[in-house]
């Protein structure tokens, strides 16, 4: 009996298109195909398929046939990314007495189901108005609508645990799965973490053991720094879009291997606080607070560990028998400018290198996951090396996000020492007055 051949596919399955709202202008197919090759992915989610004028867009530029429900450029030197039909809605509506918002994306397989979603969404919202559509349904009823077009759409819960707009967001959320998507809750199989949390963390709730996670980067900008810092690899038989599906519905290990995380530190609602006071806290200090803000006397802006820890049945992570791996990474270039005390991943300087090491290796996947460290430093550097392979074991910091600010990478010990002593000082009021 043959062994069967394997092909590792590396998706980053929910971004943005240039019609959606604090997106970069040249968020268009050619420039996104061109970074997520850069990046090292191989499928990529379309983005806003809801929006007329990027459905337009993309029946123009695309090759006219899918291939298994994905579609390619027919630029040779870009049509080895392979782009599924995905898009990223808002659903608003009440459930009690209180106003619920909770984003959901939406996979389907072809331009001509994009279509036949479109044409039932728009009777509950202007789908021209952002590539992100706000509808005014239930987010049962949106995935009773798109089931019923195609049993091969799939509805993702989207950055589950953001604290506006989400399943589980502390302000408009749920406290779980079946609250909120009633008798429709069948059709859900996967949940994506978002930045602010990791597997680890959805461990410690039992509820969520038999949904698959999944991590997308929910990427405004093609930069390498934004596109793919998180993403899903799977090993398949095949490159179409039943394998991709099934793969996450099977939560089959031999299909699904792994999930490519940022720290949830990095992410920009890990820990709790007030981006305006400038102060941020742990669950525990938080609470200690009373979560208000002992500089303005406001409420807090909750974040994403502590609300974890609100509903959480597991002291820690527990993993689940058939749950699949995962690894932490920071995007090359910020790992870079954070080496060269670069004030910025865009400058030419941290280019420059970032250049030299995709020239030489391929891909940013390759140097932050592959690379030995003896060829690293044949291109750059020994702090930057070190710096790579510091964020590749795990032994480099973050200093939290909070309340909309992305967390910091810190690789000198003395600012790491400094950042985490000073949070542990503020957990007295005295130190505010």
């Amino acid at each position: 009996m043959e062994d069967v051949i394997s092909i590792r596919v590396i998706a980053d399955l929910h971004i943005h298109s240039c019609y959606s709202r604090a997106t970069s202008p040249r968020m268009h197919l050619t420039e996104i195909a061109r970074f997520a090759k850069i990046k090292g992915l191989t499928m990529v989610g379309t983005g806003d398929f809801t929006h007329p004028k990027w459905l337009k867009e993309m029946r123009q530029t695309f090759l006219s046939e899918p291939t298994g429900g994905l579609y390619r450029l027919p630029d040779r030197s870009e049509s080895s990314i392979y782009f599924m039909l995905t898009s990223e809605v808002s659903t608003v509506f009440r459930f009690g007495n209180e106003v619920k918002k909770v984003h959901n994306v939406v996979l389907t397989p072809s331009i001509e189901t994009a279509v036949q979603v479109n044409d039932i969404l728009e009777k509950y919202g202007n789908l021209e108005l952002d590539g992100r559509p706000t509808l005014r349904m239930s987010a049962p009823h949106l995935v009773e609508e798109v089931m019923q077009v195609s049993r091969e759409n799939m509805v993702i819960p989207a950055h589950i645990w953001t604290p506006w707009f989400s399943v589980f967001g502390a302000f408009s959320g749920f406290d779980n799965i079946e609250d909120c998507y009633q008798d429709m809750t069948k059709h859900i199989h996967a949940l994506e973490t978002g930045l602010s949390s990791d597997p680890p963390m959805n461990w410690r709730l039992t509820k969520l053991d038999s949904y698959t996670l999944v991590s997308n980067s929910d990427s405004h900008s093609f930069w390498p720094w934004r596109i793919g810092r998180e993403a899903n690899v799977f090993d398949l038989k095949d490159v179409t879009y039943s394998e991709v599906l099934t793969a996450i519905k099977s939560k089959d290990r031999s299909r699904f291997k792994f999930t490519i995380e940022t720290d949830p530190a990095y992410g920009k609602y890990h820990w709790t606080g007030h981006r305006k006071c400038n102060v941020c806290f742990s669950s525990r200090e938080a609470k200690k607070f009373g979560n208000i803000c002992p500089v303005c006397r406001r409420k807090l802006t909750k974040g994403v560990e502590q609300r974890v820890d609100e509903l959480a049945d597991r002291r820690t992570c527990s993993k689940p028998v058939d749950a699949h791996g995962f690894k932490r990474l920071i995007p090359l270039s910020e790992i870079i400018a954070v080496a060269l005390n670069a004030s910025s991943p865009s400058t030419k300087t941290v280019w420059k290198i970032y250049n030299s090491l995709i020239d030489k290796f391929g891909d940013e996947y390759t140097v932050l996951i592959e690379a030995p460290k003896n060829e690293l430093n044949k291109i750059v550097e020994p702090p930057i090396s070190d710096a790579i392979c510091r964020v590749r074991t795990g032994s480099a910091k973050v200093a939290p996000g909070y309340d909309g600010l992305y967390g910091k990478l810190l690789l000198d010990a003395e600012s790491s020492t400094d950042f985490f002593s000073k949070r542990v000082q503020q957990s007295s009021l005295s130190d505010f007055y």
